[in-house]
Parts: C-alpha cells; structure tokens; sequence
C-alpha cells in the first residue's frame, strides 16, 4: 500500500468567499509521486501530467483533481461528505495502481482533446439557455469536460449532432 494516511481540509475561494462551492485538499504523510504516470494511464491517459514537480491534473465529471507529491487538491464540492468520498475513492485508486504497476505502461503525454472553438463552429449558437447553460460557449466547455453531451442541446440540428458527435468520438472520452 503506498497510501495510507491523510488529512482533509476544507476551504472556501479565497477570491470570492460567497461561492456555494468548497474546495478541499488532503495532506497526504506519504509521497505518491511515483504512482502519477502510472494513475494518469489507469485513469484513461487524459491527464496532464508534469515531470518537475511530478503533478497530475485530472478532469473528471466537471472537477478539476490535483495530484501532488504530498496533497491533492479537489474543486467545486457540494460539502464536507463529498470530499471525503472523491478523496477514498481516489485513495483507492492509487493504491491499485500501484500494486498493479508492474502491467500498467506509464503515461506521460497528455493526447488531444477536443478544442471549443471546433465544438462551438457546431452548435445553434443562439444562447437560449435550453440546455441549463448561460450561452454555447459555456456549452462547449461543459462538453469538453464532459459534463454535457450533444443530445444535451435542445436547438442543435440533427446534421450537426451527428458531425459533433463524430468529431468527439476522435478523443479518449469516458463512457
């Protein structure tokens, strides 16, 4: 096992302290540096992972995860409960992958992923607020990370459903 104990600590955005959203960080009392490339493949091979300091950043379903040597850093949390519960499964998830190393092929390069303004070049463009976002563009972030889909647009024409979708089936996406 190479992560055994941590601590979490909570904490509003400094930059705006109204946010309903916390954010979290686990002080981890063991260095889990060695395990980023081999997690960034385990978790698809989508992070961006960094050589010095070794970090791996993750999106995943529209949080924004940091892994450092010694913390993990999480965004955009409902409360103190979903924290703890992203942070063992992400415990969990380490320790996995380490044991199982020895058959994981390290991934150090982040592949290609969609890009907004392609996205964006699809969409009704029209801002009507249907889908639950503000205008398209943030649709098309939302998209990229995963959080929204194509079928999620209520205006997209069917002949532009079919060219996003086949433009999004080029990059790794979780099912």
């Amino acid at each position: 096992m190479l992560l055994d104990n941590l601590q979490i600590e909570m904490f509003r955005p400094k930059c705006n302290p109204n946010f309903q959203s916390v954010h979290c960080v686990a002080h981890l009392d063991q260095d889990i540096s060695g395990v980023l490339p081999y997690l960034n493949t385990a978790m698809g091979g989508g992070g961006d992972y960094i050589d010095s300091p070794p970090t791996l950043t993750l999106q995943i379903h529209g949080r924004l995860i940091a892994l450092h040597a010694r913390e993990i850093f999480v965004n955009a949390l409902k409360d103190e409960t979903e924290a703890e519960k992203i942070i063992d499964w992400l415990k969990k998830e380490i320790n996995q992958t380490w044991e199982h190393r020895d058959t994981i092929e390290p991934t150090f390069d982040k592949p290609p992923a969609p890009q907004m303004i392609e996205i964006l070049k699809l969409l009704p463009k029209t801002n009507c607020k249907e889908c639950g976002e503000p205008t398209c563009m943030v649709f098309a972030l939302r998209v990229i990370d995963e959080v929204k889909e194509p079928e999620d647009c209520p205006q997209l024409h069917p002949e532009m459903k079919i060219k996003l979708t086949a433009y999004l089936s080029r990059f790794h996406r979780e099912s």
